[in-house]
């Protein structure tokens, strides 16, 4: 049995992303704002998941300015639209710029999370799928540990 993981997608594709990004919300009908424009970006030149908090601050770190309410509103917009994601954690919710399916690795040690392409083998899904009566559409995978020495 194989199992093919990628850890994020290389950096090359990341002019190509946001650009996508930009079509999706054109596509869906979303108003490209200079806010929701700037959001998009740093989220996929960060390639990490940031609070709304950190997306202010960084923002506004960067002399772009940019209102809590408008940081908030714009990742809320985005994520209702599906396309960023949004992760529910204990302490608070932190945006990514991938919306695909997708598997995450969190550190246990830093909280630092991983975004992992993880592609199960078809004997495993055929296992799961006879195990539960449910046909497997889609999966992520949960997975957490601490860096090794």
């Amino acid at each position: 049995m194989t199992l093919n993981v990628v850890v994020s997608p290389p950096p090359d594709t990341l002019q190509v992303n946001v650009t996508e990004a930009f079509r999706r919300c054109r596509d869906l009908g979303m108003r490209l704002s200079r806010q929701r424009k700037m959001v998009l970006e740093l989220l996929w030149a960060e390639r990490n998941h940031l609070s709304a908090r950190d997306i202010f601050e960084r923002l506004n770190s960067q002399g772009r300015n940019i209102g809590h309410t408008s940081v908030y509103q714009n990742l809320e917009a985005l994520q209702s639209a599906g396309v960023i994601e949004c992760l529910e954690k204990a302490n608070g919710r932190l945006y990514g710029y991938r919306s695909d399916p997708h598997s995450h690795l969190t550190c246990l040690e830093s909280g630092d999370i991983h975004d992992l392409d993880v592609v199960l083998p078809n004997q495993l899904l055929e296992q799961i799928e006879a195990l539960t009566g449910f046909a497997i559409e889609s999966y992520t995978l949960q997975l957490s540990g601490r860096r090794r020495p």
